[in-house]
């Protein structure tokens, strides 16, 4: 089986993109194999463009580059976003990614009965990597805004199961080894039982 690992952060020295590399060693040692999608290296552009909305609006062709990244989605039976935590969201690259890419007719349809949701066969799995401390999140209630965002707003709009979230915090120790054997321990454990939603 294959995971598509979409990372957004511009350093690839940075923690983000450490986290996104033991997630794919993970999976990889697991017998299965993975791609990692680093959006700021391959220059994706996250604006929502006039060719955007003239394929909402008008049905014309999808831009070049939103049909590959919809492809590389289509090839993978797994999604896994790592991603740094910007103002109690996505960072804009990968709004930017979602906003263009999971769009009507491929990640859900519009009907006159409804919504159709078109992803119902694709596991996500998130990895959010934040500044503060647990204290922080739990007291204005951000990490539960976050998960209904993001695991309910976004992908149950389009069908596709949440089946991990996990918040990677500062150790009080400062030592990130305890995190990144959760990440290998998610890669190596996706393709295990997929429908079995572990709480953050």
């Amino acid at each position: 089986m294959h995971a598509l690992i979409v990372v957004a952060h511009p350093n690839p020295q940075s923690l983000t993109h450490h986290v996104a590399a033991t997630v794919r060693s993970g999976i990889e040692e697991s017998g299965h194999s993975a791609e990692i999608a680093d959006l700021a290296a391959e220059g994706f552009d996250p604006r929502y463009s006039a060719a955007d909305q003239a394929a909402y609006v008008k049905g014309d062709a999808i831009p070049d580059d939103v049909a590959a990244e919809q492809a590389r989605i289509d090839r993978s039976d797994s999604l896994v976003l790592v991603y740094p935590i910007y103002w109690w969201s996505f960072p804009g690259l990968l709004k930017g990614w979602i906003d263009r890419v999971f769009v009507n007719g491929w990640a859900y349809q519009e009907t006159d009965a409804g919504i159709e949701k078109k992803l119902a066969r694709l596991m996500v799995h998130l990895v959010g990597i934040g500044g503060a401390d647990l204290g922080t999140y739990a007291r204005r209630g951000y990490q539960w805004a976050m998960r209904t965002q993001i695991e309910h707003g976004i992908f149950d709009y389009c069908g596709a199961s949440v089946v991990r979230s996990e918040l990677f915090l500062p150790p009080e120790s400062g030592d990130w080894s305890e995190h990144l054997a959760t990440a290998r321990t998610i890669g190596a454990d996706m393709f295990r039982d997929e429908r079995v939603e572990i709480a953050a």
